[in-house]
């Protein structure tokens, strides 16, 4: 049976909120994510549901706009509800995770693989530890769900779910360190842009990739496998001191920075546990400042989806260096803060939809590498 918990009731045409469906098989977590999103001031709760089934049918009576939906339900889960959501009542969705396990971390990055938007870990241990933190995270992962317009999943509107990960028969790249490497930042709708832009680029014998995607610990590990499974390029997640080779891309580990050490003819990986750069921790910049310091005119930044600023003093820095600058366009962007303010703050080389960014990417690395070799100091 459906339900409305105490305390929330219909939409009203004066209240200017956003509203929000909570979808958890657990009491508990609707009252406490319903207590979470009422307290912002910002949204409101106008029902809740216990599981997938429940979800589907209080989306078509009580229209959210947008919902909160966990990951792990008995019945009808929460990925299966986003998949006949998106194919049939499309809005933005933050996906609640409890994480912990690769299973929980798979079915989460498929979630967004999917269509939703972001996702939040749920309160775990000493709930009064960590609620403040996970509060935050929540009305974040909300207010950038509220700026995203959403359609029909192109993956699910024709009633087909998204394959798994295709095997990309073995490749034996260069073990070399890399000439160049290309930098990636990303935040929100970033994992589903980078499922699409990794598989579409080679894996070049005399170039690395270094990938920033704003997530929390126990998540990147499993995104590294998924993408690796897809890829021409042999993808991990970086490690403390692992020599940069070329062909491969290195995801900085939730919790941590990454930047590249040089010098460039045996560059390496550092993790560290500095303090958090535009609130988030692994930051882009810091990498792209490494790289731009090592690398100098053989470097190429990206600039992905996300909310915030995180990337563009970055960008800056490599193409004040004589590198290249791309960022995503802000048509094609989920959230086109992170863009739009790399954009705004240190120009760009190139602009291009998501669609495009592949074909873009190798066209700059193409270009340094025939750069003659008086262009490679900045």
């Amino acid at each position: 049976m459906s339900s409305c918990e105490p305390g929330f009731g219909a939409a009203s045409p004066r209240d200017p909120r956003r509203t929000v469906l909570v979808v958890d098989d657990s009491a508990f977590m609707r009252k406490l994510v319903s207590e979470v999103v009422e307290s912002s001031g910002e949204f409101r709760v106008v029902g809740t549901a216990r599981d997938g089934q429940d979800a589907l049918k209080q989306v078509a009576t009580l229209n959210p706009d947008l919902v909160t939906l966990d990951v792990d339900m008995p019945g009808l889960d929460g990925l299966a509800a986003l998949e006949f959501l998106m194919r049939d009542h499309p809005r933005p969705v933050v996906m609640l995770s409890a994480g912990g396990s690769d299973g929980g971390a798979d079915a989460t990055l498929r979630a967004l693989e999917r269509g939703a938007v972001d996702f939040v870990r749920k309160p775990s241990g000493a709930i009064s530890l960590d609620l403040d933190l996970v509060q935050e995270q929540l009305l974040q992962a909300l207010r950038a769900a509220a700026t995203v317009q959403v359609t029909s999943h192109p993956l699910l509107a024709s009633g087909h779910t998204p394959a798994p990960p295709r095997a990309v028969p073995a490749q034996i790249p260069l073990a070399g360190a890399p000439a160049r490497v290309v930098c990636i930042a990303a935040s929100t709708g970033g994992p589903a842009a980078l499922a699409q832009l990794l598989p579409a680029l080679p894996a070049w014998n005399d170039t690395a990739v270094l990938i920033v995607q704003h997530m929390p610990p126990g998540f990147t590990g499993s995104f590294a496998r998924r993408l690796d499974a897809a890829s021409a390029l042999t993808v991990h997640e970086a490690t403390d001191g692992a020599p940069l080779r070329a062909g491969h891309a290195y995801v900085a580990p939730g919790g941590l920075h990454l930047r590249v050490q040089g010098p460039r003819e045996v560059p390496r990986l550092v993790l560290s546990n500095d303090p958090s750069v535009w609130g988030v921790r692994p930051a882009a910049d810091p990498l792209f400042h490494s790289a731009a310091s090592v690398y100098g005119a053989q470097a190429v930044g990206l600039v992905l989806t996300g909310m915030g600023r995180d990337g563009a003093e970055g960008l800056r820095a490599i193409r004040t260096a004589g590198g290249r600058g791309i960022v995503q366009d802000h048509a094609s962007a989920i959230v086109p803060g992170m863009p739009d303010a790399a954009r705004q703050l240190a120009g760009a080389d190139a602009v291009a939809s998501l669609q495009d960014l592949a074909a873009v990417v190798v066209a700059q690395v193409d270009a340094l590498q025939q750069r003659p070799p008086l262009q490679e100091s900045a």
